[in-house]
């Protein structure tokens, strides 16, 4: 495996670790007046053995699929379908800046006492192993499919000629970078105590504002990438 390959891995595994289900949830546990440090160990061991496990899964299946594709070489279904996919996505990127949903999203403080309160029950200090682990996996299920960075992180893993072990080590390493800012706040949240508390907010609600807008321009851009590719194909048949 490349230095160039490995330090686009590590750049995307550090995009991918300011997410909801990476960073804002953890930074929700270290808000508490009372921090478990044991809750959040186990919140991120979930995750990332989540990520681990649906990345082999995705490595053998891209490369059955890189055969497919191989098979289905200057199929020009192929072409338009996935002309229709890459439309969909950049079209789907400009899905929260539709009136409808600026309205309906500038309406949602007014459930924050109740989100407050199951917050409090699914990530704090009370809250039960079982809990937390099913919080993670929950969190890793609804963003596995949006986290476009780490399925093209899978997909640079797949794609390359290193061996076996080479990728299943990368892709381990990923998942860990992926886990690293997280641990240092806790880190930080151990060592300051409630000093940090107040930065940490903030960050969290930060974080949570910002990385639906990251994550919906992502979007548009590999929507435009897919199309433009496929027109390029369709224009030279």
């Amino acid at each position: 495996m490349t230095g160039q390959l490995a330090l686009a891995l590590g750049g995307l595994a550090l995009v991918d670790a300011t997410s909801v289900g990476t960073l804002v949830l953890p930074l929700l546990m270290l808000v508490q007046p009372r921090v478990r440090a044991g809750g959040v160990l186990l919140y991120l061991a979930t995750i990332a053995v989540f990520y681990f496990a649906l990345g082999l899964a995705l490595l053998v299946a891209l490369d059955r699929l890189v055969a497919l594709v191989a098979a289905t070489e200057g199929n020009r279904a192929i072409d338009v379908v996935q002309l229709v996919v890459g439309v969909g996505l950049f079209a789907g990127s400009f899905w929260p800046d539709l009136p409808a949903v600026k309205r309906k999203r500038e309406a949602g403080p007014a459930v924050g006492g109740r989100r407050a309160t199951l917050r409090e029950r699914l990530l704090g200090p009370s809250a039960r192993p079982g809990v937390v682990v099913g919080v993670a996996l929950a969190a890793g299920v609804v963003e596995a499919a949006s986290m476009l960075p780490y399925l093209g992180a899978v997909g640079m893993v797949s794609s390359s000629v290193a061996p076996g072990p080479v990728k299943v080590a990368a892709l381990a390493a990923y998942v860990a970078v992926m886990c690293l800012p997280a641990l240092a706040l806790l880190a930080l949240r151990l060592g300051a105590g409630s000093r940090v508390e107040g930065p940490l907010t903030r960050a969290a609600d930060w974080f949570d504002r910002k990385s639906g807008s990251a994550l919906w321009w992502v979007m548009g851009v590999v929507g435009f990438l897919v199309a433009s590719d496929a027109i390029s194909r369709l224009a030279s048949h």
